[in-house]
């Protein structure tokens, strides 16, 4: 297996940090995922990964963690976008609009102060992109407690958050509190938006929500199974990045690693692909089959 696995992989400790926030992260970010895809709040989902840039460089430019400021960013710019927003969609989309153009502008004037400070470099690599390597094994509680948080908020919100995803009507008529279930909804997605940054970047992390979800669908439309099998993509891409971005060390005379989110991305849109094309093939062989 040495052609697979490079010398030292397994008893490097910056590796042992990636796998687990990888994993951690992979599998968070695919439960959310996949309400957030029924739910058609992928362009929610992919303005939280600009408002957490707006978090996370803030933070670093106060010598805070960027995971603090990923997800507390996350988690105003979700409740701004539910107060500004209706139940309807176009209401949606318009605060989720609002929301993103300020963080973005906040992001800009944020990482501009981050370099001409030079407090710390690095910080536009880091923030935007991911530096997974560097992360320090003293953030694990934080992660895991992060994590535990949000997968026990998606398990208590399961029943009337599926309802009120199918049928926001029938949810309402049915005593479901509609409005509080989509804020912490919001909540639950702000804080995976925050784990999934950490591991691949803000820029990148739409991948790592949305990707493993919408393969999953176009697998099985059990909630239940679409769940699963989110969360079995979502940690096998990113451990699969972690070792190729290792391995990816020695395969040039440079021996300069390609940077983790490259490799999930990768991955991740491989692995849509995949799903699509077993998707169609049963319906080719029934095609057939009635011919």
């Amino acid at each position: 297996m040495h052609w697979l696995f490079e010398p030292g992989f397994f008893s490097s400790g910056p590796v042992h940090v990636a796998l687990v926030i990888g994993g951690v992260s992979g599998v968070v970010s695919a439960l959310v995922g996949v309400f957030t895809v029924v739910r058609g709040q992928a362009f929610g989902g992919h303005a939280l990964t600009d408002v957490s840039t707006a978090g996370g460089s803030g933070a670093l430019l106060l010598g805070l963690t960027p995971l603090t400021g990923f997800v507390a960013g996350g988690l105003l710019g979700g409740a701004a976008m539910e107060a500004l927003g209706t139940e309807h969609e176009r209401g949606r989309d318009v605060a989720t609009g609002i929301v993103l153009g300020a963080a973005t502008g906040l992001a800009a004037l944020f990482l501009y102060l981050d370099a001409t400070s030079g407090a710390t470099s690095g910080t536009a690599q880091q923030v935007l992109f991911g530096s997974i390597f560097v992360v320090q094994s003293s953030i694990l509680p934080a992660v895991v407690v992060l994590a535990a948080l949000t997968v026990a908020l998606v398990a208590a919100l399961y029943r009337p958050l599926v309802l009120s995803t199918v049928s926001p009507e029938i949810a309402a008529a049915r005593g479901v509190r509609v409005r509080l279930i989509g804020v912490l909804y919001m909540a639950a997605l702000a804080m995976s938006v925050g784990l999934s940054s950490l591991t691949i970047g803000t820029v990148l992390s739409t991948a790592l929500l949305i990707g493993p979800p919408a393969a999953a669908l176009q697998i099985t439309r059990s909630m239940g199974r679409a769940l699963l099998a989110a969360a079995l993509i979502g940690v096998a891409t990113t451990w699969l990045g972690v070792l190729l971005s290792y391995d990816s060390f020695d395969w040039g005379s440079s021996h300069e690693a390609m940077p983790v989110s490259f490799f999930v991305v990768a991955l991740v849109f491989a692995a849509y692909l995949a799903a699509g094309v077993s998707r169609r093939r049963p319906a080719r062989l029934r095609d057939a089959e009635v011919r």
